[in-house]
């Protein structure tokens, strides 16, 4: 096991992908600070719990997903009803579609996404159209796809419906792809 300020020192090396992580899914500054600040004083305190099965950037992430899950839990306590944000229409994705519902032109195939999605430049087009979907579509999306949350979960914590978290992971997705094919696939 190695020494107690060796072990702190990877630790503290990881801050910056941790806080970057934080902020997709918190999409507030102080909010991801304070969950990662958590997950590392956790980290710390719980040393004796790493036994190097698994790699530090995961095992710090794991610890970083359960404090992000009770940010989000404080948060949606906290929060007023009257402060919740109109998630807008489906109007912009109409032209993508027929009148019988299917694609006007089919989305172009993606190529390779396994090698995509090991690439930096992939990453940070995803997360960059991460931060263009409203706050709380984008937090349904991570929620679900992101820390693996069942739905029942995500209405819980958010207190929306099951009809509405399905029509925001919808919205997401379709943002998502537009983006990506925009700001991604249409440039390699």
């Amino acid at each position: 096991m190695p020494s107690s300020a060796d072990f702190r020192t990877r630790v503290e090396s990881l801050r910056p992908y941790l806080m970057r992580y934080a902020s997709l899914q918190l999409r507030d500054a102080a909010a991801a600070e304070d969950a990662v600040q958590e997950a590392l004083l956790a980290a710390l305190a719980g040393q004796a719990n790493f036994a190097g099965r698994a790699n530090l950037r995961t095992w710090l992430t794991g610890i970083l997903k359960h404090k992000i899950v009770d940010t989000i839990r404080r948060q949606s306590r906290e929060r007023p009803a009257a402060n919740l944000e109109s998630e807008g229409d489906d109007g912009e994705f109409e032209v993508l579609f027929d009148q019988r519902g299917h694609w006007e032109e089919m989305p172009d195939a993606w190529e390779q996404p396994e090698g995509a999605l090991g690439q930096k430049q992939f990453l940070a087009a995803l997360e960059a159209c991460l931060r263009a979907l409203p706050e709380r579509t984008a937090r349904v999306f991570m929620m679900r796809e992101h820390l693996g949350l069942e739905t029942s979960e995500i209405c819980k914590e958010l207190g929306i419906t099951s009809t509405h978290c399905w029509v925001m992971l919808h919205r997401a997705r379709m943002a998502l792809r537009l983006c990506l094919t925009d700001n991604w696939f249409g440039k390699i």
